[in-house]
């Protein structure tokens, strides 16, 4: 099957059940930390082709939720350099096969890309945390768990 490189917020309950499907599915996952990448915009802006700038945000980012940072108004320069500024901002997965990139978990724009099994159960793409008191992933360095109120940081996918 394919070898599939994997951008990830390590520790994300999310991110780890898409890779599980992806495994299941007969692909070679290679995870890598999304929050420690050097990111280029460039490089970055590869996987976000065909999408509208607000689709390259992580819509879990207490940035975006508390409006300090609205996507939808952003040119691509801007976001791109939001981005790679803050990591936690990048909508996730970022995924990467044979050169080809795309960001988010869109499971029917995989299946015909690289083949996914069916799990019999939905995978999420959005944050499986989102609206917990208490969200159980390991925080990022120096930050609370998914990125939580006073964290700083904000994350999900």
């Amino acid at each position: 099957m394919a070898v599939v490189i994997f951008f990830e917020k390590p520790g994300c309950a999310t991110n780890t059940k898409q890779k599980r499907l992806l495994a299941a599915s007969g692909h070679e996952v290679v995870a890598k930390d999304l929050l420690t990448e050097p990111w280029s915009g460039e490089r970055l802006a590869s996987f976000f082709a065909g999408l509208a700038v607000d689709r390259w945000f992580n819509r879990a980012a207490p940035k975006v939720k508390s409006g300090e940072i609205v996507p939808e108004s952003l040119e691509p320069a801007a976001a791109l350099a939001l981005l790679v500024a803050e990591p936690l901002l990048i909508r996730r997965p970022l995924i990467e096969v044979d050169g080809k990139r795309m960001a988010g978990f869109d499971r029917d724009r995989l299946k015909s890309w690289i083949g996914l099994t069916d799990p019999g159960d939905a995978v999420p793409e959005g944050c499986s945390h989102e609206g917990r008191v208490n969200p159980t992933c390991p925080p990022p360095a120096g930050g609370s768990p998914c990125g939580a109120p006073g964290s700083g940081r904000g994350v999900g996918v």
